[in-house]
């Protein structure tokens, strides 16, 4: 287990499977709400939902709608879990706001190269720690919680 630490941008702990991008991520035309779906066209993670995941990313781009669509995402259930971003800027502190996510970011360790898709991914955004398990390290039994846990219900 990787344990990074940070600093609080929302409180709270969450936990689930990492979506990681080295790219920013437009809020206004590039996701969809309804779904968390990325739609920007050029996108790394074009088709992939952030829904019930833990966002990791570098920041916002865009126009300061960006908030306004991750809260719209938030009202319908798509949200991410949690977040962890590696720049600051107020648009991206409002979005984790609005979202009611717990969010981390200016951690001791970049978050690009340390996590990857797929790895699980521990927030206590209170105390600023993230507790990364690699998709190798994890065993059978969290794999299947996992699963049973994003199954239709």
């Amino acid at each position: 287990m990787i344990v990074l630490h940070g600093r609080k941008v929302v409180g709270g702990v969450a936990e689930g499977a990492a979506l990681v991008t080295k790219e920013t991520i437009s809020g206004w035309g590039g996701i969809d709400p309804a779904t968390g779906i990325i739609i920007e066209r050029r996108h790394e993670l074009r088709g992939q939902s952030f829904k019930d995941k833990i966002l990791v990313f570098p920041g916002a781009k865009g126009s300061s709608g960006w908030s306004a669509f991750f809260h719209m995402a938030r009202l319908s259930g798509a949200a991410p879990k949690g977040m962890i971003f590696k720049r600051m800027t107020t648009k991206v502190a409002l979005g984790a706001v609005v979202t009611h996510s717990p969010a981390v970011t200016d951690l001791d360790q970049d978050p690009l190269t340390v996590i990857e898709t797929g790895d699980w991914v521990e927030i206590d955004a209170d105390l600023g720690i993230v507790k990364v398990t690699k998709r190798k390290e994890r065993t059978p039994e969290l794999d299947r919680s996992q699963d049973m846990s994003s199954a239709p219900t």
